[in-house]
Parts: structure tokens; sequence; C-alpha cells
């Protein structure tokens, strides 16, 4: 699921203000056996994929499957590991493409990412 981080004070906005994007996945090895689920905070997001900061290294024939949550839309979409390279202090920074993207979760992933880039013009105006 995406969790949209604590919510800044009221405001009459469309859409509540957050102070950080995350999305909880599952990591899926080759045979798509559950090898370990985690939390990432989104660095970049577009139509054909997402950049997540994780806490571990995720190998690149692993398989992601990622639940997000925006109101009351709640779709899954998979993606596969195009690269996994070290990030900030401990972490990794992971790029994911989208695969097999249907009409309703592009629908659900173009609000996602209309969120992400309000967040980002926000958070380069503080």
């Amino acid at each position: 699921m995406i969790f949209v981080g604590t919510i800044v004070a009221e405001n009459k906005r469309q859409y509540p203000r957050f102070d950080s994007l995350n999305l909880s996945y599952i990591c899926l090895d080759e045979n798509g056996t559950l090898v370990r689920q985690s939390m990432g905070r989104t660095l970049n997001v577009s139509q054909s994929g997402i950049c997540l900061e994780t806490c571990f290294e995720i190998d690149p024939r692993f398989m992601l499957s990622m639940t997000m949550a925006l109101e009351e839309d709640l779709v899954d979409i998979r993606g596969r590991i195009i690269y996994c390279r070290p990030g900030s202090m401990e972490n990794f920074e992971t790029g994911v493409e989208f695969v097999e993207v249907d009409e309703e979760s592009r629908l659900v992933l173009e609000k996602f990412i209309r969120l992400f880039k309000e967040y980002e013009m926000e958070q380069g105006n503080n």
C-alpha cells in the first residue's frame, strides 16, 4: 500500500498535503516465492516505473508486488527490478519498471504521480 505520511495542518486543498510518500511492497524471487516485505520511500515516479529508497539491496532477478491505495482506490501493480544501487546513508535506490498495468491501475498511478509532483514542488518551495 502507499502510505502517505503525516497530513500537515488543516488546509482547503482538494487533496491533503503529505510530508512523505511511502510504498509498501513484497519482494518475490524468480519462482514467485515471498522473499521479504518492507516499505520504500518514493524518490521518483512516472507512468513506466518508480525509484524507491529501500532499506535493503534487492536482487535484480526479483519482482516487486506493490499495492497502491489512494483515497478509496486500491490497486496492485507488479514491477521488475531494473537496478539497485547504494543510496544515502545505509539505504539503496531501487529502480522498478512497471509490468502489466491495467487501465484501473493506470488511473490510480496517474493520481499518485500528480500527488508526488505536488509534494516535490512544495518541498522545493520550503
